[in-house]
Protein backbone atom coordinates (compact mmCIF):
# COMPACT_ATOMS: atom_id res chain seq x y z
CA UNK A 1 0.00 0.00 0.00
CA UNK A 2 1.39 3.41 -1.09
CA UNK A 3 1.92 5.79 1.91
CA UNK A 4 0.00 8.33 -0.19
CA UNK A 5 -3.09 6.46 0.45
CA UNK A 6 -2.99 5.24 4.00
CA UNK A 7 -5.28 7.14 5.95
CA UNK A 8 -2.90 6.57 9.61
CA UNK A 9 -1.45 9.67 11.24
CA UNK A 10 2.00 10.36 12.55
CA UNK A 11 2.72 13.32 14.43
CA UNK A 12 6.45 14.39 13.58
CA UNK A 13 8.89 17.36 14.91
CA UNK A 14 11.84 19.19 12.62
CA UNK A 15 14.73 19.45 15.92
CA UNK A 16 16.77 22.47 15.22
CA UNK A 17 19.48 23.65 17.01
CA UNK A 18 17.11 27.20 17.12
CA UNK A 19 13.64 25.89 16.96
CA UNK A 20 11.56 23.20 17.10
CA UNK A 21 8.55 22.53 14.73
CA UNK A 22 6.05 20.42 15.11
CA UNK A 23 2.85 19.06 12.96
CA UNK A 24 2.01 15.53 11.59
CA UNK A 25 1.68 13.91 8.03
CA UNK A 26 -1.61 11.79 7.08
CA UNK A 27 -1.59 9.81 3.81
CA UNK A 28 2.18 11.66 3.39
CA UNK A 29 0.74 15.32 3.21
CA UNK A 30 0.64 17.86 6.38
CA UNK A 31 -2.11 17.98 7.92
CA UNK A 32 -1.02 20.49 10.72
CA UNK A 33 -0.01 23.97 9.95
CA UNK A 34 3.41 23.78 11.60
CA UNK A 35 3.41 24.83 15.56
CA UNK A 36 7.54 26.18 16.22
CA UNK A 37 8.33 26.74 19.40
CA UNK A 38 12.42 27.97 20.85
CA UNK A 39 14.40 24.71 21.20
CA UNK A 40 15.90 25.65 24.62
CA UNK A 41 18.43 23.23 23.82
CA UNK A 42 20.86 24.78 26.57
CA UNK A 43 18.28 23.69 29.26
CA UNK A 44 17.53 20.09 29.26
CA UNK A 45 14.38 20.26 31.45
CA UNK A 46 13.27 22.78 29.51
CA UNK A 47 13.83 21.52 25.94
CA UNK A 48 12.11 18.38 26.94
CA UNK A 49 9.11 20.09 28.40
CA UNK A 50 9.46 21.88 25.25
CA UNK A 51 8.78 18.92 23.24
CA UNK A 52 6.09 16.84 25.59
CA UNK A 53 4.54 20.85 24.55
CA UNK A 54 4.69 20.76 21.34
CA UNK A 55 3.15 17.14 20.34
CA UNK A 56 0.43 17.68 22.84
CA UNK A 57 -0.85 20.69 21.02
CA UNK A 58 -0.71 18.58 17.90
CA UNK A 59 -2.55 16.41 19.30
CA UNK A 60 -5.26 18.09 20.57
CA UNK A 61 -6.25 19.15 16.79
CA UNK A 62 -5.98 16.31 14.93
CA UNK A 63 -9.14 14.17 14.05
CA UNK A 64 -7.67 10.77 14.11
CA UNK A 65 -5.71 9.33 16.57
CA UNK A 66 -2.18 9.30 15.95
CA UNK A 67 -0.59 5.61 15.65
CA UNK A 68 3.16 7.03 16.49
CA UNK A 69 5.79 9.81 16.60
CA UNK A 70 8.23 9.88 14.14
CA UNK A 71 10.96 12.65 14.15
CA UNK A 72 14.56 13.68 13.22
CA UNK A 73 16.83 14.51 15.47
CA UNK A 74 20.76 15.56 15.38
CA UNK A 75 23.22 13.32 16.08
CA UNK A 76 25.65 11.76 17.82
CA UNK A 77 22.59 9.16 19.01
CA UNK A 78 21.44 5.38 19.12
CA UNK A 79 18.48 6.01 16.93
CA UNK A 80 17.02 2.41 17.26
CA UNK A 81 16.49 3.41 21.12
CA UNK A 82 16.32 7.08 21.07
CA UNK A 83 18.59 8.01 23.13
CA UNK A 84 20.64 11.53 21.98
CA UNK A 85 24.17 11.64 22.91
CA UNK A 86 26.09 15.02 23.81
CA UNK A 87 24.98 17.63 21.06
CA UNK A 88 26.71 20.65 19.84
CA UNK A 89 23.82 22.87 18.89
CA UNK A 90 21.64 21.83 21.44
CA UNK A 91 24.27 21.52 25.08
CA UNK A 92 22.01 20.07 27.40
CA UNK A 93 21.55 16.86 25.77
CA UNK A 94 24.71 14.79 27.49
CA UNK A 95 25.63 12.27 28.34
CA UNK A 96 23.00 9.94 27.35
CA UNK A 97 19.00 11.02 27.14
CA UNK A 98 16.12 8.90 26.87
CA UNK A 99 14.07 10.79 24.37
CA UNK A 100 12.43 8.37 22.68
CA UNK A 101 11.53 6.05 25.66
CA UNK A 102 10.28 9.30 27.58
CA UNK A 103 8.26 9.89 24.74
CA UNK A 104 6.54 6.46 24.63
CA UNK A 105 5.82 6.19 28.03
CA UNK A 106 4.17 10.00 28.67
CA UNK A 107 2.04 9.49 24.79
CA UNK A 108 1.51 5.19 25.12
CA UNK A 109 2.53 5.63 21.59
CA UNK A 110 5.67 4.02 19.72
CA UNK A 111 8.40 6.48 18.73
CA UNK A 112 11.01 6.55 16.01
CA UNK A 113 13.67 8.99 15.78
CA UNK A 114 16.44 9.28 13.32
CA UNK A 115 19.18 11.55 11.69
CA UNK A 116 17.90 14.04 9.29
CA UNK A 117 20.05 13.17 6.27
CA UNK A 118 18.62 9.13 6.89
CA UNK A 119 15.15 10.46 6.61
CA UNK A 120 15.54 12.93 3.47
CA UNK A 121 17.28 10.10 1.70
CA UNK A 122 14.29 7.72 2.33
CA UNK A 123 11.57 10.36 1.82
CA UNK A 124 13.93 11.09 -1.91
CA UNK A 125 13.80 7.21 -2.49
CA UNK A 126 10.26 7.01 -1.61
CA UNK A 127 8.99 10.16 -3.33
CA UNK A 128 11.57 12.43 -4.86
CA UNK A 129 14.69 11.46 -7.32
CA UNK A 130 14.24 7.60 -7.55
CA UNK A 131 11.04 7.59 -8.37
CA UNK A 132 11.34 10.20 -10.76
CA UNK A 133 13.98 8.92 -12.68
CA UNK A 134 12.57 5.74 -12.56
CA UNK A 135 9.08 7.02 -13.94
CA UNK A 136 11.25 8.71 -17.16
CA UNK A 137 13.25 5.31 -17.86
CA UNK A 138 9.80 3.97 -18.11
CA UNK A 139 8.62 6.57 -20.82
CA UNK A 140 11.35 6.07 -22.51
CA UNK A 141 11.07 2.66 -22.67
CA UNK A 142 14.53 1.62 -20.98
CA UNK A 143 14.25 -1.54 -19.09
CA UNK A 144 16.69 -0.22 -16.53
CA UNK A 145 15.70 0.82 -12.80
CA UNK A 146 17.75 2.50 -10.27
CA UNK A 147 16.92 0.91 -6.61
CA UNK A 148 19.78 2.75 -4.43
CA UNK A 149 19.86 6.38 -3.86
CA UNK A 150 22.43 8.50 -1.15
CA UNK A 151 20.83 11.39 -0.30
CA UNK A 152 23.00 14.76 0.58
CA UNK A 153 22.29 17.98 2.79
CA UNK A 154 24.60 20.75 2.27
CA UNK A 155 23.81 23.27 5.37
CA UNK A 156 24.74 24.33 8.54
CA UNK A 157 26.90 20.97 7.92
CA UNK A 158 27.32 18.10 5.62
CA UNK A 159 24.80 15.24 5.99
CA UNK A 160 23.90 11.72 4.46
CA UNK A 161 21.91 9.10 3.78
CA UNK A 162 22.07 5.38 2.44
CA UNK A 163 19.04 3.93 1.21
CA UNK A 164 19.52 0.24 -0.85
CA UNK A 165 16.69 -1.31 -2.78
CA UNK A 166 14.07 0.44 -0.58
CA UNK A 167 15.80 0.04 2.87
CA UNK A 168 17.33 2.47 4.78
CA UNK A 169 20.78 2.05 6.31
CA UNK A 170 21.64 2.98 9.78
CA UNK A 171 23.93 0.96 10.56
CA UNK A 172 24.70 -1.48 13.54
CA UNK A 173 25.93 2.04 15.50
CA UNK A 174 23.59 4.26 14.37
CA UNK A 175 26.40 5.71 12.18
CA UNK A 176 25.38 4.80 8.51
CA UNK A 177 25.88 7.54 6.21
CA UNK A 178 27.68 10.10 8.26
CA UNK A 179 29.65 11.41 5.31
CA UNK A 180 30.39 14.69 7.28
CA UNK A 181 33.58 13.15 8.87
CA UNK A 182 35.10 11.85 5.35
CA UNK A 183 38.80 13.23 4.76
CA UNK A 184 38.49 17.27 3.11
CA UNK A 185 40.03 17.06 -0.32
CA UNK A 186 41.66 20.19 0.06
CA UNK A 187 42.57 20.56 3.91
CA UNK A 188 43.42 16.91 4.82
CA UNK A 189 43.73 17.74 8.22
CA UNK A 190 39.88 18.78 8.37
CA UNK A 191 36.99 16.75 7.70
CA UNK A 192 34.76 17.12 4.85
CA UNK A 193 32.29 19.06 6.44
CA UNK A 194 34.69 22.22 7.38
CA UNK A 195 34.83 22.69 3.31
CA UNK A 196 31.56 21.30 2.09
CA UNK A 197 28.84 23.58 4.40
CA UNK A 198 27.81 27.07 4.91
CA UNK A 199 30.63 28.50 7.03
CA UNK A 200 33.08 26.93 4.58
CA UNK A 201 31.67 28.91 1.48
CA UNK A 202 32.13 32.12 3.53
CA UNK A 203 35.66 31.15 4.72
CA UNK A 204 36.55 30.43 1.62
CA UNK A 205 35.30 34.06 0.37
CA UNK A 206 36.61 35.79 3.36
CA UNK A 207 39.97 33.90 2.30
CA UNK A 208 40.08 34.91 -1.45
CA UNK A 209 38.92 38.62 -0.14
CA UNK A 210 40.72 39.75 2.75
CA UNK A 211 37.13 40.23 4.86
CA UNK A 212 37.79 39.48 8.25
CA UNK A 213 34.52 38.55 9.08
CA UNK A 214 33.79 35.74 7.49
CA UNK A 215 30.56 36.09 8.81
CA UNK A 216 29.70 39.42 7.47
CA UNK A 217 27.85 37.92 4.47
CA UNK A 218 25.76 34.76 3.90
CA UNK A 219 26.10 32.28 1.58
CA UNK A 220 22.90 33.36 -0.11
CA UNK A 221 25.12 36.63 -0.51
CA UNK A 222 28.19 35.20 -2.10
CA UNK A 223 26.08 33.15 -3.84
CA UNK A 224 24.41 36.44 -5.93
CA UNK A 225 27.60 37.92 -5.57
CA UNK A 226 28.63 34.78 -8.00
CA UNK A 227 25.82 35.02 -10.61
CA UNK A 228 26.55 38.92 -10.78
CA UNK A 229 23.14 39.70 -9.02
CA UNK A 230 25.04 41.57 -6.16
CA UNK A 231 28.11 43.97 -6.18
CA UNK A 232 31.20 42.49 -4.62
CA UNK A 233 34.09 39.85 -5.67
CA UNK A 234 32.60 37.87 -8.38
CA UNK A 235 35.67 35.61 -9.18
CA UNK A 236 36.25 35.26 -5.41
CA UNK A 237 32.34 33.78 -4.66
CA UNK A 238 32.67 31.85 -7.87
CA UNK A 239 35.97 30.37 -6.75
CA UNK A 240 34.34 29.76 -3.01
CA UNK A 241 31.65 27.52 -4.86
CA UNK A 242 34.31 25.75 -6.71
CA UNK A 243 36.54 24.59 -3.32
CA UNK A 244 32.70 23.38 -1.75
CA UNK A 245 32.34 21.52 -5.01
CA UNK A 246 35.44 20.24 -5.38
CA UNK A 247 35.08 18.57 -1.64
CA UNK A 248 31.76 17.54 -2.13
CA UNK A 249 32.88 15.54 -5.67
CA UNK A 250 35.98 13.70 -3.67
CA UNK A 251 32.81 12.98 -1.29
CA UNK A 252 30.56 11.77 -3.81
CA UNK A 253 33.24 9.83 -5.65
CA UNK A 254 33.73 7.36 -2.49
CA UNK A 255 29.71 6.70 -1.84
CA UNK A 256 29.40 6.19 -5.88
CA UNK A 257 32.17 3.66 -5.09
CA UNK A 258 30.11 1.62 -2.56
CA UNK A 259 26.94 2.18 -3.18
CA UNK A 260 26.34 2.47 -6.81
CA UNK A 261 22.94 4.69 -7.25
CA UNK A 262 22.23 7.78 -7.83
CA UNK A 263 23.02 10.46 -5.79
CA UNK A 264 19.91 13.82 -4.89
CA UNK A 265 21.29 17.08 -2.83
CA UNK A 266 18.85 19.24 -0.84
CA UNK A 267 19.76 21.75 1.95
CA UNK A 268 20.02 25.17 1.99
CA UNK A 269 23.60 25.35 0.26
CA UNK A 270 21.41 23.28 -3.12
CA UNK A 271 20.20 26.28 -4.61
CA UNK A 272 23.53 27.18 -5.37
CA UNK A 273 23.88 24.03 -7.27
CA UNK A 274 24.71 25.88 -10.52
CA UNK A 275 28.27 27.52 -9.25
CA UNK A 276 29.20 24.27 -7.27
CA UNK A 277 28.22 21.32 -9.23
CA UNK A 278 30.49 21.48 -12.51
CA UNK A 279 33.44 21.34 -9.92
CA UNK A 280 31.51 18.32 -7.83
CA UNK A 281 31.13 16.78 -11.60
CA UNK A 282 34.74 17.28 -12.88
CA UNK A 283 36.00 15.46 -9.51
CA UNK A 284 34.21 12.89 -10.08
CA UNK A 285 34.93 12.37 -13.46
CA UNK A 286 38.65 13.17 -13.01
CA UNK A 287 41.52 10.23 -13.67
CA UNK A 288 44.02 8.61 -11.65
CA UNK A 289 47.80 8.33 -12.76
CA UNK A 290 49.75 5.53 -12.21
CA UNK A 291 53.54 4.99 -11.66
CA UNK A 292 54.13 4.97 -15.51
CA UNK A 293 52.29 7.85 -16.03
CA UNK A 294 49.25 5.86 -17.85
CA UNK A 295 45.61 7.59 -16.65
CA UNK A 296 42.40 5.90 -15.85
CA UNK A 297 39.23 7.30 -14.17
CA UNK A 298 38.33 7.93 -10.73
CA UNK A 299 35.05 6.18 -11.10
CA UNK A 300 33.89 2.98 -13.03
CA UNK A 301 30.40 4.37 -13.77
CA UNK A 302 30.03 7.64 -16.12
CA UNK A 303 29.01 10.17 -14.15
CA UNK A 304 26.32 12.86 -15.11
CA UNK A 305 24.99 16.32 -13.65
CA UNK A 306 21.13 15.71 -14.10
CA UNK A 307 21.28 19.45 -13.83
CA UNK A 308 22.72 19.82 -17.04
CA UNK A 309 20.56 19.32 -19.93
CA UNK A 310 23.56 18.25 -22.51
CA UNK A 311 23.81 15.73 -19.80
CA UNK A 312 20.28 14.67 -19.04
CA UNK A 313 20.01 13.76 -22.89
CA UNK A 314 23.06 11.65 -22.41
CA UNK A 315 21.71 9.98 -18.93
CA UNK A 316 17.94 9.11 -21.02
CA UNK A 317 20.10 8.07 -24.12
CA UNK A 318 20.05 3.91 -23.73
CA UNK A 319 22.91 1.82 -25.92
CA UNK A 320 20.38 -1.61 -24.52
CA UNK A 321 20.79 -3.95 -27.27
CA UNK A 322 19.56 -7.70 -27.73
CA UNK A 323 22.63 -10.10 -27.21
CA UNK A 324 21.82 -14.36 -27.95
CA UNK A 325 21.93 -16.89 -24.90
CA UNK A 326 24.40 -19.30 -26.50
CA UNK A 327 23.74 -22.71 -27.39
CA UNK A 328 19.71 -21.37 -27.66
CA UNK A 329 17.74 -19.66 -29.97
CA UNK A 330 16.80 -16.76 -27.12
CA UNK A 331 18.30 -13.82 -26.40
CA UNK A 332 18.23 -11.10 -23.49
CA UNK A 333 18.10 -7.42 -23.56
CA UNK A 334 21.80 -6.13 -22.53
CA UNK A 335 22.91 -2.50 -21.17
CA UNK A 336 26.51 -2.37 -21.53
CA UNK A 337 26.91 1.50 -19.57
CA UNK A 338 26.98 2.31 -15.94
CA UNK A 339 25.91 5.68 -15.08
CA UNK A 340 25.21 7.47 -12.38
CA UNK A 341 22.78 10.47 -11.79
CA UNK A 342 23.76 13.41 -9.38
CA UNK A 343 20.52 15.48 -9.36
CA UNK A 344 18.84 18.19 -6.67
CA UNK A 345 16.03 17.94 -4.83
CA UNK A 346 12.78 19.06 -6.33
CA UNK A 347 10.28 18.65 -3.67
CA UNK A 348 12.37 19.99 -1.22
CA UNK A 349 14.33 18.77 2.38
CA UNK A 350 12.00 19.46 4.53
CA UNK A 351 9.24 17.63 2.70
CA UNK A 352 11.50 14.73 1.86
CA UNK A 353 12.28 14.51 5.81
CA UNK A 354 8.58 14.24 6.89
CA UNK A 355 7.90 11.86 4.57
CA UNK A 356 10.89 9.66 5.04
CA UNK A 357 9.65 10.09 9.04
CA UNK A 358 6.35 9.27 8.20
CA UNK A 359 7.42 6.31 5.74
CA UNK A 360 9.96 4.85 8.45
CA UNK A 361 7.32 4.89 11.35
CA UNK A 362 4.55 3.07 8.75
CA UNK A 363 7.45 0.47 7.57
CA UNK A 364 7.73 -0.37 11.49
CA UNK A 365 4.28 -0.38 12.45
Amino acid sequence: MSIFNDQRVVMTLDAGGTNFVFSAIQGGEQIVEPIQYPSNGHNLEKSLTTIIEGFELVRSKLDAEPVAISFAFPGPADYPKGIIKDLQNLSGFKGGVALGPMLERKFKLPVFINNDGDLYAYGEAIAGLLPQVNSQLAQKGIQHRYKNLVGITLGTGLGGGIVTDGRLLIGDNSLGGEIWIFRNRLEQEMNAEEGACIRAVQRYYAQETGIENPQSLSPKDIYEIGIGEQEGNQQAAILAFEKLGTVLGEVLSHLTTLVDGLIVIGGGLSGAYKLFMPAAIKEMQSHYQTAKGEAFPRLQANIYDLTNKDDLNGFYTTNEKAIKIPFTDEEIIYNPDAKVGVGVSTIGTSKAISIGAYAYALSKL
